[in-house]
């Protein structure tokens, strides 16, 4: 009797899909730092095959709740902020959503703002035992005495540690964010650092043609703000770092020398930025040509020269430095292990 013929396949791991319900007073086409963070967030989640319900405040009467793959809106109503009128403030809906919530229940409630249509989804996630986790962005406390209601900081700052102290995780850009919540009483903090769209920023972008425009070299550091006029970003501080940035001239330290190319400029521009301790998180940079299968002895020699000098320059200049600027154990441990980068 002859055997039957077995067939292996190899199929991909299941990924458990989860139905996220995300409430937010704030949303593209709006454009503002919370709106498009929770956008790329929630396309990240849904790319990874997960169900978002995104729950916000209807922008303008010719806002229509948009529908796709794993994708549901919810609108509700709102109310112009003051001063701001072009951002809605959504307004209490709890009875609304613990409805929504009983008929489809979500595994999880995730809040980005902590207005009124917040603070409604923070109680119906309670009432219905359904987990919660939410989103620090901004410090309406210390906004408050741009806006002349400094005499609300107490009591704004008391506000939103309470919300933020019934969800079972407050997520936090940095962790100078959270140690500087975790000493006013916050409680479970993580850490979720923001990402790069390496798509989006470049080098490929870079535009010599645009830089002569503005009258500067290839090699010369260009420092650009982004942002709305408003008072609470602090912009006369901008102009100072500015100010001191064009009157400054950096030089490196412990002989690092960095050759004129401009991927070691690029390394030295960024241990000037580790240095002023700005916040930096993340530096792409781009030393393209690699990709070649012609010449190569030509092609590739040049680039892995280019390579070496740079990273042995930036390792120079952070010999004895790396646990003062670098704290993830990654960069001090395995980017600045070896002590010289040859050829």
């Amino acid at each position: 009797m002859e055997s039957e013929q077995i067939i292996f396949q190899q199929l991909p791991a299941a990924r458990r899909s989860m139905r996220v319900a995300v409430v937010t007073e704030t949303y593209p086409p709006e454009i503002n730092g919370v709106a498009i963070t929770i956008h790329r967030m929630i396309e990240g989640l849904r790319a990874r095959n997960h169900e978002i319900q995104l729950i916000r405040p209807r922008q303008s009467r010719n806002d229509f709740a948009a529908a796709g793959p794993r994708f549901e809106e919810v609108l509700r109503k709102g109310m112009s902020i003051p001063r701001s009128e072009n951002l809605k403030m959504g307004l209490p809906a709890k009875q609304a959503l613990i409805r929504l919530w009983s008929l489809n229940r979500p595994d999880i409630v995730h809040i980005v703002t902590e207005g009124p249509l917040g603070f409604s989804a923070l109680a119906a996630a309670l009432k219905l035992r359904i987990p919660c986790s939410s989103d620090f962005h901004t410090n309406f406390h210390s906004y408050s005495r741009h806006y002349g209601i400094g005499w609300l900081r107490k009591p704004i700052s008391g506000y939103l540690r309470r919300f933020h102290n019934k969800s079972q995780a407050t997520i936090v850009p940095t962790a100078s964010m959270r140690d500087s919540l975790d000493g006013h009483g916050y409680l479970n903090l993580r850490v979720v650092p923001r990402g790069v769209d390496t798509g989006l920023f470049t080098p490929r972008r870079r535009s010599n043609v645009l830089r002569n425009q503005w009258g500067v070299t290839p090699e010369q550091p260009v420092a650009l703000y982004v942002g709305r006029l408003a008072p609470e970003k602090n912009l006369p501080v901008v102009i100072k770092a500015y100010d001191a940035m064009r009157n400054a001239v950096y030089t490196p330290e412990n002989g690092a020398q960095y050759s004129a190319g401009g991927f070691s400029q690029g390394l030295k521009q960024t241990a000037q930025l580790v240095k002023a301790r700005v916040g930096l998180e993340a530096v792409s940079l781009d030393l393209e040509g690699w990709d070649s299968h012609f010449a190569q002895s030509t092609v590739i020699e040049p680039l892995m020269r280019q390579l070496a000098q740079g990273l042995a320059a930036f390792r120079a200049e952070f010999d004895a430095l790396a646990s003062q600027y670098f704290h993830d154990n990654f960069v001090r441990q395995d980017f600045l292990m070896s002590r010289a980068v040859k050829l």
